[in-house]
């Protein structure tokens, strides 16, 4: 039997991973085709219980982590940033799991359309497995995504 060729691989593009306060960027297409760029600060993360944020119930996962975020459109053209069902937890000893919820916290809307120069600050509740690993953005296999490395407190 005939080895695969390594040249009929295509590699996978590399995504940036960034710790909490340092910016990444990302590409995004719209529904017209047309690319843009977002930069996206992990302003913070913080671990919550359902009880501080008053969840609508306990983390399936097991820890739930309030991430807030500062997207910006740095583009030239109107994107959408739709973090909800598109962001994954996932360490080294567990595969990527979604990580989404449908808890709120107080703050902006991320999931919103921006136009070039627009930028919107607010926190994601997520539903994780464990303090620290990372979580990843991705609206799409050609459109970019980014992940943050999580403190492990």
């Amino acid at each position: 039997m005939a080895e695969p060729s390594e040249e009929a691989v295509e590699p996978t593009p590399q995504i940036p991973v960034v710790p909490v306060g340092k910016p990444a960027e990302f590409e995004a297409t719209n529904e017209e085709s047309e690319k843009t760029t977002f930069r996206v600060v992990a302003d913070s993360a913080r671990y919550v219980t359902a009880e501080e944020i008053e969840a609508m119930s306990d983390p399936e996962n097991g820890q739930l982590l309030v991430l807030t975020l500062t997207v910006k459109n740095v583009g030239k053209n109107v994107g959408r940033f739709m973090p909800y069902g598109a962001v994954y937890w996932e360490n080294d000893k567990v595969a990527g799991q979604d990580a989404t919820t449908l808890d709120t916290v107080e703050g902006h809307d991320l999931d919103a359309e921006y136009k070039p120069g627009q930028a919107v600050t607010g926190g994601l509740v997520l539903d994780i497995g464990e303090k620290g690993g990372r979580v990843t953005y991705s609206d799409g296999p050609e459109s970019g995504a980014f992940a943050v490395e999580l403190p492990e407190q």
